[in-house]
């Protein structure tokens, strides 16, 4: 486990961080929020290069602050490997330099992958002999990425590693990202904006704004939550349904998923492939009798379990329940009263098969 408690002001009347959560000490744990909420200046905390004015942070029985204790264990001790925005490479270095520069820098006898491991893992070999300058901006990060894993970290901290790339380099490095995530092992706090990274890759969720943690848990449960603005407010809000591919036929994909089966124009991978589809509440229709004719081919039997305030005047969420599985829907006030919509009354979802993003979310790591 992860403990982080930390609070810090910056200047008299600046920016206040007073924000405490623990995360999983596996898999990735996104601290996510909109730009000056804080979540940067905690990874610089957890990496030592903050001195907060009070806080503790602990990565298992090892403990690398504790201003109660006056402990202060200094960065290059604290086996956190960082990936920042720019990918600060060296830039006379070729790229094998570079990587192995990160494995000079981990400790005696510290357990991790091996240079041709992390080599293959990232997909960089073609680019050993290459300087930074002769690389993209999705090449350079994947580089980053290899130093800080050769360098045995016991913590990776990414902070928003994708920022700086444009949408094809992030849809390059993201598949890169979920490998890692699978195959390194140890625990990531990933530092981001975007809600389509956290949808790929995180497994544990903090919400952050002004400084404090509003909400932590796993980011499916999170993703069903209406009382949490910063997800549902937005127009792409909606759930993440942890799926299986089952088969692909005529250019569709089926999707099981605890509730029932999905169809999708998206190719996420061979049957057996585990992933999560965000299923936007935007993207749900409703209706009170079973349709027929339509193009529509995701027709799920569901029955409303509560109704929500959406934050719109004009809104209302809609939380439905496909077998032991939760959607959400956002449907008009006027659709709510025209249709006596209530809780308790057995309705009938409908998602177009074209509505599921083609840049299906990562992959996930079987069940350990």
């Amino acid at each position: 486990m992860i403990g982080i408690a930390l609070r810090h002001r910056f200047g008299r009347d600046g920016f206040v961080l007073d924000a405490a959560f623990d995360a999983p000490a596996a898999g990735v744990t996104a601290l996510f929020g909109p730009s000056g909420c804080g979540k940067s200046t905690i990874l610089a905390a957890v990496a030592g290069l903050l001195r907060p004015d009070a806080g503790r942070v602990a990565v298992g029985d090892a403990v690398l602050l504790d201003t109660d204790r006056r402990l202060v264990v200094p960065p290059e001790r604290r086996r956190c490997g960082v990936v920042f925005q720019d990918a600060r490479l060296f830039p006379h270095l070729p790229v094998e330099a570079n990587l192995r520069y990160g494995l000079r820098r981990a400790p005696p006898g510290a357990e991790g992958p091996g240079f041709e491991e992390v080599v293959a893992l990232l997909g960089i070999g073609h680019l050993l002999a290459r300087r930074p300058t002769g690389l993209s901006g999705g090449e350079k990060q994947r580089v980053a990425l290899g130093r800080a894993l050769l360098s045995r970290p016991r913590l990776l901290l990414m902070d928003e590693p994708l920022a700086a790339l444009d949408a094809a380099r992030r849809a390059e490095v993201l598949p890169f990202l979920a490998r890692l995530r699978d195959a390194a092992g140890l625990p990531i706090l990933y530092v981001t904006h975007a809600l389509e990274e956290v949808d790929a890759l995180a497994d544990h969720l903090v919400l952050l704004e002004e400084g404090r943690v509003v909400a932590t848990g796993a980011v499916e449960a999170l993703s069903a939550r209406t009382d949490l603005p910063q997800l549902a407010a937005r127009r792409d809000a909606g759930v993440l349904v942890p799926c299986t591919v089952l088969r692909a036929a005529d250019g569709l994909v089926t999707l099981g998923f605890a509730g029932g089966e999905l169809l999708a124009t998206a190719r996420p991978g061979p049957p057996g492939t585990r992933l999560r589809v965000r299923l936007r509440a935007r993207d749900v229709a409703i209706a009170t009798e079973e349709p027929r004719g339509l193009s529509t081919r995701n027709i799920l039997p569901a029955t409303i379990a509560a109704i929500t305030e959406d934050g719109e005047p004009g809104e209302v969420f809609l939380r439905l329940a496909v077998g032991p599985t939760t959607l959400l829907a956002r449907v008009t006030r006027d659709s709510l009263a025209r249709l006596g919509l209530r809780p308790g009354l057995p309705v009938w979802a409908l998602i177009k098969a074209v509505t599921f993003d083609h840049r299906a979310t990562a992959p996930l790591a079987p069940p350990r």
